[in-house]
């Protein structure tokens, strides 16, 4: 009978025993249900029993894991991610480790604790999570607006192109330096960006039977006096006639041209006055302004009216932005400095140079890029001199103070040994500080190149014969060879209609409107797509244009003295 009642007792207690182990698997499932039915609360509570390790429980990580999500659902972040990060250390081989460091990430980014959040997703090696990663980076980096925080984070990660579209997003924004316009285009090519989500493009071109071109100069035409003296803005005037002639031109070759005149007075005001007249918004190209202040109302006419404008003069890059419509018919002042500098280091076999420039910005952003361009290819910058007009007399100083003298007390020897240089850079046209290099070069009698602008012809401060007998050379975006037959007839016909030979001004006016009454005949209003097609355009007089690269001409000639005129000697 003892036996029987003692094997009774030790069932009932195995059973019992059996009742108060905790059923892991059942737990889970209804903690599981209410993290899908949101009730966060409840399935904290639910899985919080289930997370203490135990042989018999096979849902710890798992518990662990959906704890930490509701508790991010209840807003609990920090709780959350001190669980993951504890998922990490406990479970460091667990397979959904990839989703823990998502989340871990995604906080972190939430958190704006940016570098940790990409060092964190970086690391994930799960290709399903990829496009919910990219989505998370784009919505959290995405609201960053400090573009050197972004820098920041591109440097640490070249190849994250969330960061990278993000960057170029807030610079497509702020494009007023020409740094930011460089480094927004190297963006778009090295991550293969469209540019148009960038840049705004022109629309689809279409053809006329006749363009209308609006030209917007200071015509001055209430100062005008009718006597054939030259006029104080005779200049304005030269441009003016050379692009009528062009119209003449071009009407001859089937290309109709209606030219409209407009006053600018020189006045801004006025141009305002101007722009706001629908006989300017119906028009279909616009060439203007003569001087730079004038210039902000009439591109962001051009922008709001979707109007192509040529600048004919202007080299400011900043003028023209990254608007679509706007162009420089010039060079850029950053484009003449580099190309400047690849010209000398190549045409000159002794690689040390010495640069002036003169005080305003053009001067300092032309020296910039020449120093940059040139140095890439191999020139030694040995001086770079800042140069007031007040100080320019510092340059005979430096260039030519002898140091020994010959029998007749003619300098032989310099501070500035001779031949120790191969050439000189002048970064500006003031006539002060070239013709006191120019004058140094000549006392000096050595073989040091000059390197200059086309303007210093068109000021005749120094004469030419010290072109012909000194080594001179100016870049010439607008040079005309006399001897081409284009420029003999045109000089002729100048002569023919105005009884005087026309001025570099009218030349580079017939230049213009020919360039781009030929542009609107090949590719209607909006040429611009048809002129990257094209490359390198012949020009008429000068040697040509190419805006493929950008939205002033790129095309530069370099032109020095040779038998007894001027001679191209290389385009770049």
């Amino acid at each position: 009978m003892g036996k029987i009642v003692f094997s009774f007792c030790l069932s009932v207690f195995v059973q019992a025993s059996s009742f108060a182990q905790p059923d892991f698997t059942k737990q889970y499932f209804n903690a599981k249900t209410l993290f899908r039915e949101g009730k966060y609360n409840l399935a904290m509570e639910s899985f919080k029993p289930l997370i203490p390790y135990d042989q018999r429980n096979q849902f710890s990580e798992y518990a662990s894991f959906y704890f930490a999500l509701s508790a991010y659902n209840l807003g609990y972040k920090s709780l959350a991610k001190s669980s993951l990060t504890q998922i990490e250390t406990l479970y460091p081989k667990w397979e959904k480790m990839d989703e823990v460091k998502f989340w871990i990430g995604k906080i972190n980014l939430e958190d704006k604790d940016y570098f940790q959040g990409l060092k964190v997703l970086s690391s994930i090696q799960n290709d399903n999570l990829q496009q919910v990663i990219e989505s998370e980076k784009k919505k959290n980096i995405g609201e960053i607006k400090d573009a050197e925080t972004l820098l920041m984070m591109l440097e640490e990660y070249p190849k994250d192109k969330v960061v990278a579209r993000t960057l170029a997003t807030i610079l497509s924004k702020q494009l007023e330096r020409v740094e930011d316009r460089d480094f927004l285009d190297s963006l778009i090519k090295e991550y293969d960006f469209q540019r148009r989500d960038f840049i705004p493009e022109a629309p689809k071109t279409y053809y006329k039977d006749t363009y209308a071109v609006s030209v917007l100069l200071p015509f001055m035409v209430n100062t005008l006096d009718p006597s054939p003296t030259i006029k104080r803005n005779q200049s304005v005037l030269d441009l003016y006639e050379g692009m009528k002639l062009a119209v003449d031109t071009l009407r001859k070759q089937g290309i109709k041209i209606s030219l409209r005149s407009y006053d600018t007075e020189r006045n801004v005001e006025k141009i305002k006055t101007l722009l706001n007249t629908d006989e300017l918004r119906s028009t279909d190209l616009m060439i203007g302004p003569f001087f730079q202040e004038e210039s902000k109302p009439i591109f962001d006419f051009s922008l709001a009216n979707k109007i192509n404008v040529f600048n004919p003069l202007n080299n400011n890059s900043d003028l023209i932005g990254i608007s679509p419509y706007a162009f420089l018919y010039q060079p850029s002042t950053e484009l003449l400095g580099r190309k400047s500098g690849e010209f000398l280091a190549d045409y000159t076999t002794n690689k040390n140079c010495m640069i002036f420039y003169g005080t305003s910005r053009r001067d300092s952003v032309l020296a910039a890029n020449f120093i940059q361009s040139g140095t890439e290819r191999g020139l030694q910058i040995v001086a770079s001199e800042r140069i007031s007009r007040e100080a320019s007399g510092s340059i005979l100083t430096t260039l030519a103070k002898p140091t020994e003298y010959d029998e007749f007390r003619y300098p032989k020897e310099f501070t500035l040994k001779k031949d120790s240089l191969g050439s000189i850079f002048v970064a500006t046209d003031d006539p002060l500080i070239y013709a006191k290099v120019i004058s140094s070069i000549e006392t000096r009698g050595d073989h040091i190149i000059v390197l200059g602008s086309e303007s210093w012809l068109v000021q005749a401060t120094v004469a030419l014969d010290k072109f012909h007998n000194l080594p001179v050379v100016l870049s010439a975006p607008n040079f005309a060879a006399l001897e081409k037959p284009a420029t003999k007839a045109f000089v002729k016909k100048y002569i023919k209609s105005h009884g005087r030979a026309p001025s570099n001004y009218a030349g580079i006016g017939y230049e213009l409107m020919l360039f781009l009454g030929n542009q609107l005949k090949k590719h209607g209003v909006y040429f611009q797509e048809g002129m990257v097609r094209e490359g390198i355009i012949p020009g008429y007089l000068t040697e040509g244009y190419n805006y493929q690269n950008g939205n002033s001409n790129e095309r530069v000639p370099f032109i020095k003295f040779e038998e007894g005129s001027m001679k191209i000697i290389e385009v770049r």
